[in-house]
């Protein structure tokens, strides 16, 4: 007899506390993962990360729950039941000890193998032709003692055609060459239900060394499978969905640079060599994530009549439909401008265009037309934060004119207010991205109208308005923005 199976015979007998400590704490783990997903199913079902997290919880569970049944029947010494003992053969104490290391079980005494929950023994005797099967394998193919077992050649007809070259192969190495069998198949049993089995085996050789009986343990892995398979595709949606966020991403920002304007740092009005009228900077800042991408812009157009059309503006919405609204509304009010339109005749347009989109989205938009002939600064807002005017260090919020979101409702008309700046003044124009909105929209507008007020006196030293941006971009550009946003100053000579 081969040294290997005298010391699996020797196998000794686990400890009752063993099995017991063991089983107590598989069952603390259970419900510490029970917990973990339960709480994971009450949250959002559109979460990708959640779902990850249940398909863990699920597979962990029933692995868990598995492993419970096993050392329970484990301890319990239950005999086994089918037509005599397997550890009483050459070889069966082997497959006791192998099936035992599948599960990651202490390996139990000889015979234990059918107490270790859907698995079952079974032999089949090249000598006599006969076949002995355990009651667990009779459960597993679905048929009753009276049927009788499955003969090597009638076992390949259960299973699904691609799987029967794979169990031909098996068998036929381990009885021809002597070779472990270590296979995993599907059957179709006689109620239609469909199980997934993985089989274990060795040929039992005799006195000679020749193959005298084949000995093999098969398990029900269906529900492990059918678990790891929802692990799997889970995790293949949640890298598919995380490709095309970063895709999504990539083209948004890629628009937005194509269509913000292209000058970072100061830009001076006139264009054509006269003296300056009005010193512009304008910054991008993206939220604190770098995720979303949104339809915040800034723009400032030099119009023909040699006025300046300063603008400011957010869509709904984050990714391609929010930079791409957003490039179709930027590329009217430009075009819309070009024509003379004052501030409110463009946002009623702009209303126009989004209200009679095919995709409903809301925007908020602030204008401003400056007219150095006269110094002044005529400007209108829908649903947009108001400008701010400093002047020798200290800063007011402008009056805003009535003015509804873009895309709000049909008609909507929109005032105009006009200032007149002096030298030296500087206009900050700015989105609603600034500060978190945690506190609620108004609380958060008050709080940035207050902490750029409280900027005055630094813009006041401040040599240039790209100065001047850095300085909003050093007090908000903290890391817990959650939006992204705009700003645009503008320095009046």
């Amino acid at each position: 007899m081969p040294p290997h199976l005298h010391e699996d015979r020797a196998a000794a007998k686990p400890e009752p506390g063993t099995v017991d400590a063991l089983i107590s704490q598989t069952r603390q783990l259970r419900g510490k993962v029970d917990a973990v997903r339960r709480d994971a199913a009450a949250d959002d079902e559109e979460d990708p990360q959640l779902r990850w997290q249940r398909a863990l919880c699920d597979l962990a569970v029933h692995q868990l729950d598995d492993l419970g049944a096993q050392l329970g029947q484990l301890r319990d010494g239950l005999p086994a039941t089918g037509d005599r003992d397997p550890g009483a053969e050459p070889g069966g104490a082997a497959y006791a000890s192998r099936a035992a290391r599948e599960v990651s079980v202490p390996a139990p005494v000889p015979g234990a193998v059918q107490a270790l929950g859907r698995a079952g023994s079974a032999e089949w005797n090249l000598v006599t032709d006969g076949v002995q099967w355990s009651d667990e394998l009779y459960r597993i193919f679905g048929r009753t003692r009276a049927e009788g077992p499955l003969t090597l050649d009638e076992l390949p007809s259960w299973l699904f055609a691609e799987d029967q070259q794979t169990l031909t192969a098996a068998v036929t190495g381990c009885l021809v060459d002597a070779r472990p069998i270590d296979c995993e198949f599907r059957i179709v049993r006689p109620d239609g239900a469909v199980r997934t089995v993985h089989m274990v085996g060795e040929p039992v050789l005799d006195a000679v060394g020749a193959t005298a009986s084949m000995w093999a343990v098969l398990r029900d892995v269906s529900e492990l499978r059918r678990s790891q398979r929802t692990l799997r595709e889970t995790r293949d949606s949640l890298q598919r969905e995380r490709q095309i966020a970063q895709t999504e991403r990539r083209l948004a920002v890629e628009l937005q640079e194509a269509v913000l304007p292209p000058w970072r740092g100061s830009l001076r009005f006139p264009q054509d060599g006269g003296p300056t009228t009005v010193d512009l900077a304008a910054h991008y800042l993206p939220s604190s994530t770098g995720a979303l991408v949104g339809g915040d812009w800034y723009d400032a157009l030099q119009l023909p009549d040699g006025s300046a059309l300063l603008t400011v503006g957010d869509l709904t919405g984050h990714g391609v439909s929010a930079t791409s609204g957003m490039a179709m509304l930027l590329g009217a009010l430009r075009g819309m401008a070009m024509t003379g339109l004052e501030p409110a005749p463009l946002l009623n347009g702009l209303n126009q265009l989004l209200d009679g989109s095919a995709q409903p989205v809301l925007g908020s938009a602030l204008c401003c037309r400056y007219r150095p002939e006269d110094r002044s600064l005529v400007w209108a807002q829908a649903g947009h934060p108001a400008p701010l005017l400093f002047r020798d260090g200290t800063g007011r919020l402008l009056d805003a004119p009535e003015g509804v979101l873009l895309g709000a409702t049909s008609g909507a008309r929109y005032g105009q207010a006009t200032e007149r700046p002096a030298p030296g003044d500087l206009l900050v124009l700015h989105t609603d991205g600034l500060l978190p909105r945690r506190a609620g929209a108004a609380s958060a507008a008050a709080t940035a109208v207050r902490r750029l007020l409280d900027l005055g006196p630094r813009f006041a030293l401040a040599r240039t308005p790209q100065e001047c941006v850095r300085i909003v971009v050093e007090e908000f550009g903290a890391p817990e923005r959650e939006d992204d946003a705009c700003v645009l100053i503008a320095a009046f000579h």
